[in-house]
């Protein structure tokens, strides 16, 4: 007879062989498992919810951002300085003015700008003037000017600075000043002046028109040189 050990059992070879697998298996589950600390599980789900926020906070930077700049770049209304003299005057763009000499024949002034001091004042201060006439017979001349000042209520137009006057027949002086009676139709030149027509070339050291034209004076020392195709010599 034999007798076996205190607490050991007979187990067969292949129960035990099994039984020390399952065990090898728990102990390696268990060292491989980690455990995992609750302020990272924590972590882990506030940035679950700041990245998402945080994404879409950037992309609508990225959106806005360029209206803000739009929006510094326009103009600002604002309380502006305005000075009191400068508040009072008065300036015409493209101005136009128009009236009959004495013997009801039409002229007309325009200009690029027009300013008059007060509502009060008959002088108005004109920029690149530019004047028509119509003469008795039908014809017409212009004078044009870099500045001018007219004189509503005397009808007199000062012109200074390039004045230039144009005769539909083919006439054509330059000075540096001259003064217009649109009402008498008459004109006034002290200036030395310098022209060509058909008659030729002249040179005189001042002019006067009477009546639109019918009479025209140069004075002082006065020169022509007579074209060619009317005839030849000096005067």
């Amino acid at each position: 007879m034999t007798v076996s050990a205190p607490g050991s059992d007979s187990v067969p070879p292949e129960a035990a062989a099994e039984r020390g697998d399952r065990t090898f298996v728990q102990l390696s589950f268990r060292r491989e498992r980690p455990r995992y600390s609750p302020l990272y599980g924590r972590f882990v789900g506030l940035a679950k919810i700041l990245l998402p926020t945080v994404a879409t906070a950037l992309i609508a930077i990225v959106v806005v951002w360029p209206e803000l700049s739009e929006q510094e770049n326009r103009f600002r209304l604002g309380p502006a300085k305005i000075d009191r003299s400068e508040a009072e005057k008065l300036r015409m763009i493209n101005a136009r003015f128009t009236g009959v000499d004495a013997s009801k024949r039409p002229f007309t002034v325009t200009a690029d700008s027009a300013d008059q001091a007060n509502a009060k004042s008959s002088d108005i201060v004109l920029a690149s003037p530019k004047a028509d006439i119509l003469l008795a017979n039908g014809v017409w001349i212009a004078l044009t000017a870099t500045d001018g000042n007219f004189n509503r209520d005397q009808q007199i137009l000062e012109l200074t600075g390039n004045v230039n006057l144009f005769h539909d027949s083919g006439y054509e002086f330059r000075t540096e000043s001259a003064v217009l009676d649109l009402t008498a139709g008459d004109a006034t030149g002290t200036e030395p002046i310098e022209g060509q027509g058909p008659f030729g070339h002249l040179q005189a050291e001042g002019f006067r028109i009477y009546n639109r034209g019918e009479r025209v004076k140069f004075t002082g020392k006065a020169k022509l040189t007579i074209s060619p195709k009317t005839g030849s010599g000096k005067q």
